[in-house]
């Protein structure tokens, strides 16, 4: 046996000579290439220019792939790309490269501390100096928003989208005053009696740091509608990426409450725009979403090319509760429009 495999080696080397000198060739300028700079595990901090002076945020990219780079977009806002991590066990393992970013004031990135920085239109600049450093384009560039970072997502889209190959809307609906009423007349009526109007009574008082809200909260709405497992059975990721919260920011954006929107967002309304949206675009609601599921089903339906995916046993975080429906519909969907197969 042992001569056996001696002979065939010998003849595989001998008629592959020249391939596998072209090879080896390659394979040692690309290891060269890798010791050109110090490598950092895919981390690359992105200088962006705001009206406050420049600063710097941080990015990772997982996987190398010059078709599929899928740009996540947290929520919060004022949360950290930690929630992703989830995606880590999903996406790699289909060749599609992803790359977590924290958006200014938030996780790993600077933290300027200036509320005036906390706005729309600077976030979506913001995102699009990003994607020219990590040189994504209309031929690659697939963006994934989730809640707040959903929303980001499509005000980017409105603006920028001649660079975007395609769009995913994770769990976030086009209005803000539309979720004000879904959260009033259906998700508020869900919650006993009594536990509501004890929360309501702390948010008239405006009595936010009142530990009772948040006792009241987390397993009275957070653990229905957010995050659909017990408290103290909350991963890791998600438990670690809300600690990091940054207060100001999220207060300034959506307010204090969880029923609804009341900061700089509260007026926020793009449903007579989704038409203009005309990359494919897959938007994604769970049926104990915090969001109107049926909102971001018709959603789906306002874009050019839209597709939904419904996750039945999902809330707001379904990519952590609806595992088996979020990702492989989130896989087919940008790999239809890879081959380009995609279709509504």
């Amino acid at each position: 046996m042992r001569k056996l495999i001696l002979v065939l080696t010998t003849l595989a080397l001998f008629s592959c000579n020249n391939e596998n000198k072209t090879a080896s060739s390659s394979s040692s300028t690309s290891t060269d290439d890798l010791y050109k700079e110090v490598q950092t595990g895919g981390i690359k901090m992105v200088n962006i220019e705001t009206p406050k002076g420049k600063f710097r945020v941080w990015t990772k990219s997982i996987g190398d792939n010059p078709k599929i780079k899928l740009l996540l977009l947290h929520g919060g806002p004022g949360a950290t790309h930690e929630y992703f991590e989830a995606f880590e066990s999903f996406i790699p393992r289909e060749g599609i490269e992803m790359i977590y970013y924290d958006q200014l004031g938030s996780g790993n990135s600077d933290n300027p501390n200036d509320t005036s920085l906390w706005d729309l239109p600077r976030f979506v600049e913001e995102v699009e100096q990003v994607r020219v450093a990590l040189k994504l384009d209309k031929d690659n560039f697939y963006l994934l928003g989730s809640s707040w970072g959903g929303l980001l997502a499509m005000e980017y889209a409105l603006k920028y989208q001649d660079h975007l190959k395609a769009l995913i809307v994770s769990n976030m609906m086009s209005s803000a005053p539309d979720y004000g009423k879904y959260a009033e007349e259906v998700l508020a009526k869900q919650m006993d009696p009594k536990i509501l109007d004890t929360i309501r009574t702390i948010e008239k008082k405006g009595d936010f740091k009142n530990p009772k809200y948040m006792e009241l909260l987390m397993p009275n709405f957070y653990a229905q509608h957010i995050c659909r497992f017990p408290v103290d059975q909350w991963p890791e990721p998600v438990n670690r990426s809300f600690s990091k919260i940054n207060e100001s920011l999220y207060v300034t954006m959506q307010g204090p409450s969880e029923f609804g929107v009341s900061g700089k967002l509260v007026n926020w309304d793009i449903k007579a725009r989704l038409p203009e949206i005309k990359v494919p675009t897959l938007t994604i609601g769970g049926k104990f979403d915090t969001m109107d599921p049926d909102h971001m089903k018709w959603m789906s339906t306002q874009v050019k090319q839209g597709r939904y995916l419904y996750c039945p046993t999902g809330s707001h975080l379904s990519m952590y509760d609806d595992q088996k429906d979020y990702f492989p519909g989130l896989i087919k969907f940008i790999k239809d429009v890879d081959k380009g197969d995609f279709k509504p």
